[in-house]
C-alpha cells in the first residue's frame, strides 16, 4: 500500500473511533503534483458542457427574464423550489449581453449604489442592483482580445478596480476602473468597453496568461493570482502576488510555489488564538488534496506554515474563515468527493468540512455539515455567521454556522434557506444530480440584503432571505 493510502486508511480508522479526521503533512500523490486530476476534471466538465450545448442547454434565449417579485410560498417561487428565500428578479445571459456560460460574480458598493459584475465566457457584464431588486445592465468588459472565450472567468473588486482573470491563454489579469460605469447615460446602456484602451492596467507576467482564480487581501490591498498554468513554470501554479499600488503598472511582488497548485485561497491579516502569528499576513490555500496555510508577510520569501489533508479528500476546492476578526474556525468544500463517492460524501450529498485553525501549525478537522439533497458543492462565502453556498444544480443554500464555536462537530449547523435555480432535476432521487451544472457563485455582501446568484446556463438571479 502506498504511504498516502496508508495514511488515509489510518485516518479513517481513527475517525470511526471518534478521533480527528485530519491527515497532517500528507504525502502528495503524483496525479495531484503533475496536474492529472485537475486536467481530468476540466476535461470532464468540457465534455458535459459540450453535450449540454448540443442539446441547447446553453441557449440562454430560451430563458425568459423575470422582473416581477415572486415570493417563496409553500416551497415554491414560481417554477423554482425554495425555502425562506424570495425571488426579486432574473435576467438571462442573453439580456446581459452573452449567449450563455456564466461563472463567477462579485459586487461593488459606491455612494449607496450596488454594482454587480457577472462573469461570462466572453467577458463580464456590469449591472446595478436597483432598490426593488432588478438588474439594470450598464455595460460590459469583454475578454482580452488576444484570448478566446472561456467559462473559467474569475473576478474580484479591489475598490474601485475590477480584477479579472481567466483560464484562456493570453488573457492575463485585467484591471478596470469601475468608476467608468457610474456616469453611463440611459441612452448609452449597455456600453461595451474596449479591453485595450479602457483598461487601467494589464498584468502580463503569468505564464501564457492563464490564471484559475483571483484572490484579494482587502486590508493590505494586493492581488493574488492562483492556479496559473503551466505547472512547470517558475510559479508552479502557486500563489503569485501582484502589487497594484500603481494600477496602470501592476508589478510582480513575489510568489510561493512550494506547495504546488493553489485552486483558491483567502488572504487576511491574522487575528486569532495563535499569538505567534498575530498581525501577520496569512493565506489559507485550497490545494486540490489539502489545505495549506502560508505566512506571506514577506511576499518575496513567503513560507508554508502547515499542510493538512482529510478523509474524503478528492479535490479540495474552496473555503472561508468563520470570523476574520477571530480566525479560530474555517470551513471548506471538496468539489469531487461527491463525484468519487468517498469519505462522508459517499452518498452524493454535499459536505462542508469544519476546521479548528486555532493552531495554524496543526489545523484539526473537527466536524462536517451535509446537504439534504444530492449535489456537488462549489463556491461558498460567509457573511454575518452564515455560509452562502453555491451548490451547482441545487442552487443557493444558506447555512447558519453560529453554533460552531460552541459545537465544532457541526451537529448544530442548520440550513435556514435555499433557492433551487434548476427545476430540471427536481424529480430526481434526492432532488438533484451529481453533475457540474447550475450555479457557479453568488455574492451575499450587499447592504440591502440582495444576493446575486450567477448560473452557467440561465443567467443571474436576485434573491433575498425572508425576514
Amino acid at each position: 500500500m502506498r504511504q498516502s493510502s496508508l495514511l488515509v486508511a489510518i485516518a479513517a480508522l481513527l475517525a470511526s473511533l471518534g478521533f480527528a479526521q485530519e491527515i497532517p503533512n500528507p504525502v502528495r500523490r503524483p496525479e495531484y503534483v503533475n496536474g492529472t486530476v485537475h486536467e481530468a476534471i476540466m476535461s470532464q466538465k468540457h465534455r458535459l458542457w459540450d453535450d449540454m450545448a448540443r442539446k441547447g442547454a446553453f441557449n440562454a434565449a430560451q430563458y425568459t427574464s423575470i422582473s416581477e417579485f415572486t415570493p417563496c410560498i409553500d416551497g415554491r417561487a414560481g417554477e423554482f423550489r425554495c425555502n425562506n428565500i424570495d425571488l426579486y428578479s432574473f435576467t438571462s445571459h442573453v439580456d446581459l449581453g452573452n449567449g450563455g456560460r456564466g461563472s463567477s460574480t462579485w459586487g461593488w458598493v459606491h455612494d449607496g449604489r450596488e454594482i454587480i459584475i457577472i462573469a461570462q465566457a466572453s467577458g463580464a457584464a456590469i449591472a446595478e442592483v436597483t432598490k426593488d431588486g432588478q438588474l439594470d445592465y450598464l455595460g460590459r468588459l469583454p475578454r482580452t482580445k488576444a484570448a478566446s472565450d472561456s467559462i473559467w472567468r474569475e473576478l474580484r473588486v479591489l475598490d474601485p478596480y475590477l480584477i479579472v482573470g481567466s483560464e484562456a491563454q493570453n488573457h492575463h489579469v485585467q484591471i478596470f476602473d469601475l468608476r467608468k460605469v457610474l456616469d453611463i447615460k440611459p441612452e448609452e446602456k449597455p456600453m461595451t468597453f474596449n479591453p485595450d484602451t479602457d483598461l487601467t492596467g494589464l498584468f502580463k507576467d503569468l505564464p501564457i496568461g492563464r490564471t484559475h482564480n483571483i484572490v484579494i487581501n482587502w486590508d493590505l490591498r494586493y492581488v493574488v493570482s492562483v492556479g496559473a498554468q503551466p505547472r512547470n513554470s517558475t510559479f508552479k501554479s502557486g500563489l503569485v502576488f501582484i502589487d497594484i499600488d500603481d494600477p496602470a503598472n501592476p508589478k510582480l511582488a513575489g510568489y510561493q510555489p512550494e506547495a504546488g497548485y493553489v485552486h483558491d485561497a483567502q488572504c487576511l491579516v491574522y487575528h486569532g488564538p495563535d499569538t505567534r502569528y498575530e498581525g501577520n499576513d496569512i493565506c489559507y490555500g485550497y490545494n486540490e488534496d489539502r489545505i495549506v496555510i502560508y505566512n506571506v508577510t514577506d511576499k518575496a520569501n513567503a513560507k508554508i506554515i502547515s499542510e493538512t489533508s482529510y478523509v474524503g479528500a478528492a479535490y479540495t476546492h474552496q473555503g472561508w474563515v468563520l470570523d476574520p476578526t477571530n480566525q479560530h474556525y474555517l470551513i471548506s468544500d471538496d468539489e469531487y468527493d461527491e463525484v468519487d463517492g468517498v469519505g462522508p460524501a459517499k452518498d452524493g450529498r454535499a459536505v462542508t468540512y469544519i476546521w479548528d485553525i486555532s493552531d495554524l501549525e496543526h489545523p484539526k478537522q473537527t466536524g462536517i455539515f451535509k446537504s439534504k439533497d444530492i449535489t456537488i458543492d462549489h463556491n461558498q462565502y460567509i457573511h454575518e455567521g452564515k455560509a452562502y453556498q453555491s451548490n451547482y444544480g441545487n442552487g443557493l443554500r444558506v447555512v447558519d454556522l453560529s453554533s460552531i464555536p460552541s459545537d465544532p462537530t457541526g451537529n448544530g449547523v442548520k440550513e435556514i434557506g435555499f433557492f433551487d435555480i434548476n427545476p430540471e432535476d427536481d424529480n430526481e432521487p434526492g432532488r438533484g444530480l451529481v453533475k457540474f451544472w447550475g450555479t457557479w457563485a453568488n455574492y451575499p455582501y450587499f447592504p440591502s440584503g440582495y444576493i446575486v446568484v450567477n448560473t452557467m446556463d440561465r443567467g443571474a438571479f436576485v434573491v433575498k432571505l425572508q425576514t
